[in-house]
């Protein structure tokens, strides 16, 4: 179908939907400098945040967050599709965003109700005395961020989670994904079922914007196969 035919859906199902649910991934940061990993030597980046680097080695541990986040953090604006989701939330048309992303975009743009599943890098924490430093801006200064109490090093909870998920927002995120009517997906490939996704309700409309297949596919009703800031401009 023709792209604009299945936005003029995409606007329709929007507009007749009482609650409306985004669920977003690393795809709609790429545009604002996010990385993507799909293209990235995981297995050489991933040993740079182990525990031991960032004990004895921490201006590593920095340099990794900096290639994969903080640069585009803060030497960038957050992308059309973010800015977007935001201003949908503005004027009612969007209850919630559920991303998997770290890199606080969202937040950036604006978004107030965010349920970042895999944690942010504004969920930070004291490696020895446990001191939570809950602010992303901890990580604009150039250098790695250091406890103003015991002077250790600050750990963002993507990594000293292991890339776990963080329950206080998987919580939100189920009971948001319960409620919806409407769910866009925008920029991610996994649904983390069990985690979140099968709390939906299976009625729910499913629209997807992404470029490429997914394992939302099966899932959506409407497949869009653009980028986001695409998309958003013939939206808002």
């Amino acid at each position: 179908m023709d792209i604009s035919k299945q936005v003029v859906q995409l606007k329709k199902a929007l507009n007749s939907s009482r609650y409306t649910i985004a669920i977003t991934g690393a795809g709609i940061s790429f545009s604002a400098g996010g990385m993507n990993f799909d293209h990235e030597n995981v297995e050489e980046l991933l040993p740079l945040a182990s525990e031991d680097v960032l004990r004895n080695e921490p201006e590593k541990y920095y340099k990794l967050l900096d290639h994969a986040f903080l640069h585009s953090m803060f030497a960038h604006e957050p992308s059309y599709a973010h800015k977007a989701l935001r201003r949908l939330e503005i004027d009612g048309l969007l209850q919630g965003i559920i991303t998997t992303n770290v890199d606080c975009m969202h937040t950036i743009a604006g978004s107030e109700n965010v349920a970042e599943i895999q944690g942010s890098l504004q969920i930070n924490r004291c490696t020895k005395c446990g001191k939570h430093f809950d602010d992303y801006h901890i990580w604009s200064h150039g250098t790695i961020p250091r406890c103003d109490e015991c002077g250790d090093v600050i750990w963002t909870f993507p990594f000293y989670s292991n890339v776990g998920l963080h329950e206080g927002n998987l919580k939100k995120a189920r009971n948001w994904i319960s409620k919806a009517d409407l769910i866009l997906i925008i920029g991610a490939n996994g649904s983390y079922g069990n985690a979140y996704f099968n709390a939906r309700k299976r009625s729910a409309e499913i629209i997807q914007i992404n470029p490429g297949e997914t394992n939302f596919d099966s899932f959506a009703s409407i497949n869009i196969r653009a980028g986001a800031d695409e998309v958003f401009r013939m939206i808002v």
